[in-house]
Parts: C-alpha cells; sequence; structure tokens
C-alpha cells in the first residue's frame, strides 16, 4: 500500500511540473498569436494599398491608350496632308504620339509590376494567416490541456491508483479529445466558414471592372464565385470529419450508412456494410472509435490499396463488439510496416487506431499480403461504466 501511494505522489509531483511547464509557455505562446496577429494586419494593410494602386494604374493606362490611339491618328492625318500641315506640324504630332507611346509602355510596365506585388502580397497573407491559425489552436491547445490537467488531476490520481478502472479512464481520455473536436468544429463554423463567405464581397472588384472589359469581368466574376461555393463545401466537409453530429442524433449504424453512401458517391468504391446482432447504444467514446476506424479504413482504400470493393461487418455481443473490414486491394507488407513503425498512408493510421482502441482495452488484427488485399479485425469489449464503481 505504501507503495502504491508512493507511485501516487511520484505521480502526483509529475502533473504539477507538466502544469507548471506549460503555464510557462502560455505567455510565449500568446506573444507568437500577437505577433503573427500583427503580421497579418500589416501585410493586409499592404495589400489593400497595392489594390488601390493597381486600380487607379489600371484606370491611368486606360486614358493613355485612348490619347495614345487619337496621337496616331491625328498623326497619320497630318502625314497624308502636307499641303495642309507643316513640316514643324508633322513633327510635333509626330513627337507627342511618341511620347505617349513611351508613356504608355512605362505605364504598362508599372501595371504588371503593381500585379505581380499584388499577388505576391496575396500569397504571403494567405502564409502568415496559415501561421497565425497554427498558433491560435496550439494556444487553444495548451489552454485546454492546462484546464483538463487542473480540473481532473484528482480524478486522474484516484484511476491510476485503482488499475482496475484503467478501462474507464481510457474512455474519458477519449471524451475529452472528443469535446475539444467538437469545439473546434464549432470555431471553424462560426470563423473560417464566415471568412470564405466574406470572400464574396470581392467580387465587387470584378464588377468595377465591367467598365473596361464587360465580358472579362463576368468571366472572372462567375470563376470567383464557383471557388468560394468550392471552399465552402470543402470547409462543411472538414467539419463534419470532426464531428459528426448524426453520432449524437442518430447512433452510429446510421452514421456509418450515411458516410459509406457519400463515400460510394465520391469515389465509385462499392463498399458493403453487414450488421450482425441487436443494435444497441454504446459509450460514444467507442462509436467515435469505431467510426474513426472505418473513416480512416476507406480512407486508406481510396488513396493506397487500389481497391473496388470494401466490406464492412459491425458484430454486436453481450460483451464486445466485433469489427472487420476487408478490401481487395493490393495490401502490403504487415511485418515491413511494424518494423518502420508507422504507415506510409498518413492521417489517422494503422499506428494511431491501434492506441485509440488500446485505451478502450480493444485489440486489432491485421491480415495482409501483397497483392491479396487487407483485412481488419478489431474487438472492444463493452464495460458498462457503473459496474467499475463496485
Amino acid at each position: 500500500m505504501g507503495e502504491s501511494c508512493t507511485s501516487v505522489d511520484r505521480i502526483n509531483e509529475i502533473l504539477q511540473e507538466t502544469i507548471y511547464s506549460i503555464e510557462n509557455s502560455k505567455e510565449e505562446i500568446i506573444e507568437i498569436v500577437e505577433h503573427t496577429r500583427s503580421e497579418c494586419k500589416k501585410i493586409e494593410e499592404e495589400l489593400n494599398e497595392i489594390k488601390e494602386k493597381v486600380d487607379k494604374t489600371i484606370k491611368e493606362v486606360d486614358s493613355l491608350e485612348i490619347e495614345e490611339r487619337k496621337s496616331r491618328n491625328y498623326l497619320s492625318v497630318v502625314s497624308k496632308n502636307f499641303s495642309i500641315y507643316s513640316e514643324k506640324d508633322i513633327k510635333e504630332a509626330y513627337d507627342k504620339a511618341n511620347e505617349l507611346r513611351v508613356k504608355l509602355l512605362l505605364k504598362r510596365e508599372e501595371e504588371k509590376t503593381l500585379i505581380a506585388r499584388r499577388g505576391d502580397k496575396e500569397l504571403r497573407l494567405k502564409s502568415a494567416m496559415e501561421v497565425y491559425k497554427k498558433a491560435e489552436k496550439v494556444g487553444k491547445s495548451v489552454s485546454f490541456a492546462t484546464e483538463c490537467l487542473k480540473g481532473n488531476l484528482d480524478e486522474i490520481l484516484f484511476t491510476v491508483d485503482d488499475l482496475n478502472k484503467r478501462h474507464f479512464v481510457g474512455i474519458k481520455i477519449i471524451e475529452a479529445q472528443e469535446e475539444e473536436r467538437h469545439r473546434l468544429a464549432r470555431d471553424m463554423h462560426d470563423g473560417p466558414a464566415q471568412s470564405m463567405a466574406n470572400i464574396l464581397v470581392k467580387t465587387e472588384l470584378c464588377e468595377r471592372l465591367m467598365d473596361i472589359d464587360q465580358e472579362k469581368s463576368k468571366e472572372e466574376l462567375r470563376s470567383l464565385r464557383i471557388v468560394v461555393k468550392d471552399t465552402l463545401k470543402d470547409i462543411r466537409k472538414t467539419i463534419y470529419d470532426l464531428r459528426p453530429m448524426s453520432l449524437d442524433d442518430l447512433g452510429l449504424i446510421p452514421t456509418l450508412e450515411r458516410y459509406i453512401c457519400n463515400f460510394k458517391r465520391d469515389t465509385g468504391i462499392e463498399v458493403e456494410l453487414n450488421v450482425i446482432g441487436t443494435v444497441k447504444k454504446l459509450e460514444p467514446a467507442i462509436e467515435i472509435a469505431v467510426f474513426r476506424v472505418v473513416q480512416e479504413s476507406l480512407s486508406n482504400v481510396s488513396k493506397h490499396s487500389q481497391g473496388t470493393f470494401v466490406k464492412v461487418m459491425v458484430e454486436y455481443s453481450d460483451t464486445r463488439l466485433n469489427l472487420a473490414i476487408t478490401d481487395n486491394g493490393i495490401g502490403f507488407d504487415v511485418e515491413e510496416v511494424s518494423k518502420i513503425g508507422r504507415t506510409a498512408t498518413g492521417g489517422f493510421g494503422l499506428m494511431n487506431i491501434r492506441e485509440r482502441l488500446e485505451l478502450l482495452d480493444g485489440k486489432i488484427q491485421i491480415n495482409s499480403s501483397l497483392g491479396a488485399g487487407t483485412r481488419l479485425n478489431i474487438y472492444i469489449p463493452l464495460i458498462e461504466e457503473e459496474k467499475l464503481d463496485v
């Protein structure tokens, strides 16, 4: 018992040191976030100035083109009528036409340079915004981790001391992870999605150009609107991937059916879903784990396996949930993947699938070989939370 208390005290000490280290890093993270925000604002102001110069230069080029065209016409008239115009008149007309031609060439070069600068600033702004979003996300994650450690310190110590409740700890950890995903989904909906909608305002710039080249401005306007609509569609898809709300509303099987239907439509890969046993409501952590495993497995089939058919089997029993995913793809060398320690597929990955299942006391068996497809057999024990409070 004394040895157990010593272990708990040591864990408590480590947790306190971790919290202290994280809190000391928060100020530096906040400074990074503020710096990147200021940098984004500065680049945006510079970009707006360049855009104003571009608009002004375009108008000046249009005006010079009109003057230069008139001067050439006048020079042509003067040159053909020697009896009416003197040599001096011809020289003045020629000098003026040449001067306007040079001005027009210089102004066009200036316009080209400004447009290139505008494109460069837009790329810099996009890059700076990505850095800012990542820094902000890190700041939020650090705050979340600190609050999680502080708020659940006693519970963590208690569950570590009582190893029989390790399964319950795994569920709580996954619930915290998914709650963070849920919050990020809301943030993306209220932030980036709204920002993308604001891009529509930029169509006004194209509409301003209608007086110069109506067909080109309309074409650019239509193209911009298509891009915006596609971007909004991608963002909404990302939100769904972060947290499929239908898990809460409909449950695991309807959510899988919906995801598989969309997957078949988008990829053309045939997927068969079989459900065995009586479907019942499971712990949210278990349902989201099963959904993530199916989601990543199908994604890997689409990206890497070159398969054309996938069979997904979900079996409910009184004591555990069985999941089998089989494809007819090119397969891979399981031993080689195990030596590497991670998969080349990226994303969730087999290694992360293992870690997620281990938190639930689950097991995974991988059967695959080159040219013979892949089969994943997954087993997750179903332990009711109240049984842990004995």
